[in-house]
């Protein structure tokens, strides 16, 4: 068996970013696993200026499309904002495409600073199917999370469960091929 690549595209641009450490902990979870690589793409690192497809200059987008394209499975983070997903993760997708994400396997996460709201992993699960990805049915919105995590550790065991599950579902599912008769 080869190694399985398992990254998480963070979506969250704060320090102390909740949607980050939930990530970590979906990582965390793959990498408990034999022959299993993790990947922590933090667009904070990145310089990504807003996607233009005649732009010159595509700053650090190369690096970004090869780690995207280079994993298994992609769990996909972001903070609710108005009920969505990041602008900065947006744009990050923009830059993607079917040459990263088809046939990748894709979790959904999300963390909301205030109550429940699914609707950034919906947003997300029609713009992954969009590229050809195919998206684990487990999906994880954390409400409230400032009082889910303590010390940068997910302490709400519910949500921890969510999360781990999460993590190992994209282990699971990474490297299963999707029968052709199924694809739009």
């Amino acid at each position: 068996m080869d190694t399985v690549r398992v990254a998480a595209l963070v979506g969250g641009l704060r320090e102390t970013s909740y949607t980050r450490l939930a990530c970590e902990h979906v990582l965390e979870t793959a990498a408990g696993y034999n022959r299993v690589e993790t990947d922590l793409i933090d667009l904070r690192a990145f310089d990504l200026p807003p996607y233009n497809h005649d732009h010159d200059d595509p700053g650090d987008s190369a690096d970004l499309l090869a780690r995207v394209e280079r994993a298994d499975a992609v769990v996909l983070g972001t903070p609710n904002y108005h009920a969505s997903y990041s602008g900065v993760l947006k744009n990050a997708l923009d830059y993607c495409g079917f040459d990263e994400f088809d046939g990748t396997t894709v979790g959904l996460l999300t963390a909301a600073g205030g109550g429940y709201s699914s609707s950034p992993v919906d947003h997300l699960r029609i713009v992954a199917r969009a590229v050809g990805a195919w998206v684990v049915p487990h999906q994880v919105a954390i409400q409230n999370a400032s009082s889910r995590f303590e010390n940068g550790v997910l302490t709400d065991e519910q949500s921890a469960d969510r999360v781990t599950k999460l993590g190992e579902q994209l282990v699971a599912y990474a490297t299963i091929e999707p029968d052709e008769r199924t694809r739009e």
